[in-house]
């Protein structure tokens, strides 16, 4: 039976980017307005919300079974963010949960925890290649001989034929599915929820100014450097935090508190989400002055800069092929 599948996947719940959204030209529809930090100078139309923050069959196996654990915790989220503006966040227990929630929905749903998954399985391919030549070379030559009927001498015919013997193990054919990444996935959500729950959750408004939001929006940092450091794992990390409206940020914390952050501190996390987006950042159609900071933070920290991951998943790609 063929599992079903959902192409068009929103990594940035569409609760989150209507946040950022105001009402278009002629009836046009509620729109946001993009920057593109790879292309910085590139000047992008206003767009809407569903033309926004998704990827295509970022989940490639049954991705039914994960957008329905994502939508157990978004159909939280259009109460919780109403409590936001209230200025009541912590009045119900179940705000305060689905905003959590919110948060590491968006830190697991990312770009970056794909191309986190992808570096790790390469890595770990090639170790188990390497550990099986290395530790068992005479079992691995007789079932050569087995199976194709050669007498495998070099160290060179050895290698290739262990890396035929992994690329036919039922774990590389899940990763080649996408089931192995859909199981990982939802596994890590829960690992992530359960870590979550032992903090406390911040609800930050600018003194002035807005925030942007980027399409890997919830972020690990670390704020013990200027600029802060950033996309850290969250054992290393200081807080996590998603912007979840122009006005208001998620943080987790040490205590529950709704407070004000001065510009300064605003602007290091408008960085932080320009620095860790893999395309695009979000922000109010109207934010003409934040639109000129994220071109011109994008044109410092994007030039001749490439993922480390996406660097080394594309390599493995490319020997693979």
């Amino acid at each position: 039976m063929k599992a079903s599948q959902i192409r068009r996947q929103h990594l940035v719940s569409q609760v989150l980017l209507k946040q950022f959204t105001a009402a278009g030209p002629e009836g046009s529809g509620l729109q946001l307005r993009p920057v593109d930090v790879r292309n910085p100078e590139r000047r992008n139309k206003l767009a809407s919300t569903r033309t926004c923050g998704w990827a295509d069959t970022f989940v490639a196996f049954d991705s039914a079974s994960a957008e329905k654990l994502w939508d157990s915790v978004e159909r939280g989220a259009h109460a919780a963010i109403e409590a936001v503006y209230a200025g009541t966040p912590f009045a119900d227990p179940l705000h305060v949960r689905a905003l959590r929630d919110l948060i590491v929905l968006h830190y697991v749903r990312s770009h970056r925890y794909r191309d986190v998954y992808t570096n790790a399985f390469e890595t770990v391919r090639v170790k188990v290649r390497s550990e099986v030549v290395g530790r068992f070379p005479e079992p691995l030559r007789r079932e050569a001989l087995r199976q194709t009927g050669l007498h495998l001498a070099s160290e060179g015919a050895l290698n290739a034929f262990a890396e035929r013997l992994v690329e036919q193990s039922e774990v590389t054919q899940s990763f080649g599915t996408g089931a192995l990444f859909r199981t990982s996935i939802e596994s890590m959500f829960n690992r992530v929820r359960a870590t979550a729950s032992n903090w406390q959750l911040e609800v930050l408004t600018p003194e002035n100014g807005q925030f942007l939001i980027g399409d890997n929006p919830a972020v690990t940092v670390r704020t013990d450097t200027r600029p802060w450091s950033h996309s850290m794992a969250i054992g290393d990390a200081h807080s996590l935090v998603l912007p979840i409206t122009p006005r208001h940020l998620l943080a987790l914390g040490r205590n529950n508190i709704v407070s004000t952050v001065p510009r300064a501190l605003m602007d290091q996390i408008n960085i932080v989400q320009i620095r860790a987006a893999d395309r695009y950042v979000y922000m109010h159609p109207r934010s003409t002055r934040l639109e000129m900071f994220a071109r011109e933070t994008a044109k410092r920290w994007r030039a001749d800069r490439v993922s480390p991951y996406r660097a080394s998943a594309s390599e493995s790609r490319n020997k693979r092929s």
